[in-house]
């Protein structure tokens, strides 16, 4: 069965060592899992019972097209009005516990590997119903209309469902669950799993225009980002604005696996961070 890693919060000992791994850099932030402490959590207006770590926003100079929260649901809390933005679009990926969600009326059941694609617009609930805390990531994106095509549908499914796809080349040492077909120039953005098997590797260095969010869900691994090569482990999050190289080597005893966001089939947009997707850029007629 597969193992995902979800914080449990709590505080460090106070004879625990301060030092850590985290850091914020012109390129890349590392947020450790000994980050995700109780003093760092969020809570969100018309949720009940629930908590989070808000580990990416957009920002100005950084990444700018994507929020990405690590959320704790106790059993029978959630909430009935979760999108306060009619524009956002969402992707729920499950680590444990059971929820129960709605999509404009249409009820899912999601459990451990659960994966739910929530359009912008629609009217959606979710509720924990285990006997334990649920536990999942929200990926939040702005939706950016293009001529001739419309909003993607909501679905419902599980990475078990779905075979992973190895890179060319690789002997399947390197392969990604793909959640959205490439094709679909609806989607806007991509929330896949990538895995790595022990001794597998990106052989060289990515860099490119997408930005990232890449939370570790099994494994360890070293990486490199922009200049420097750093250890990551299970619970550790990897924040990367465009164009920051990137490589890795998987050097544990199993597989080392990451859920990875990335913004995909759209024009750069030439008017600057503060022209939201959507809606006309400052200065255009209405």
């Amino acid at each position: 069965m597969t193992q995902y890693y979800a914080p449990t919060g709590g505080l460090p000992s106070q004879t625990d060592l301060m030092t850590q791994r985290a850091v914020f850099t012109e390129a890349y932030a590392v947020i450790p899992r000994g980050c995700f402490s109780d003093i760092v959590t969020s809570f969100l207006p018309g949720w009940e019972a629930t908590r989070l770590w808000l580990i990416a926003r957009p920002m100005s100079g950084f990444s700018e097209t994507f929020s990405q929260y690590v959320v704790e649901v106790q059993p029978g809390g959630g909430s009935d009005r979760p999108e306060n933005d009619t524009q956002a679009q969402s992707v729920l990926f499950v680590t444990h516990g059971a929820l129960a969600l709605t999509i404009d009326g249409q009820p899912h059941s999601l459990d451990p590997g659960g994966y739910a694609y929530i359009p912008a617009g629609s009217v959606w609930t979710l509720k924990s119903t285990g006997q334990a805390p649920a536990r999942f990531h929200w990926v939040r994106k702005i939706w950016e209309p293009a001529e001739g095509l419309d909003r993607p549908e909501a679905f419902v499914t599980n990475e078990t469902r779905i075979a992973p796809v190895a890179m060319p080349d690789t002997q399947g040492r390197w392969a990604t669950t793909r959640f959205v077909d490439p094709a679909d120039l609806r989607h806007d953005m991509h929330v896949n799993i990538v895995t790595f098997q022990p001794g597998g590797l990106i052989p060289f260095e990515e860099t490119h225009v997408m930005e990232h969010g890449l939370y570790v869900l099994q494994g360890k691994a070293t990486y490199k980002l922009n200049r420097d090569w750093v250890e990551v482990e299970a619970g550790d999050f990897m924040w990367l604005r465009a164009y920051c190289p990137q490589a890795c080597y998987a050097a544990g005893p199993e597989p080392f696996r990451y859920l990875l966001y990335k913004d995909v089939n759209r024009h750069a947009r030439l008017r600057g961070p503060w022209s939201n997707p959507g809606q006309p850029a400052r200065g255009q007629p209405q």
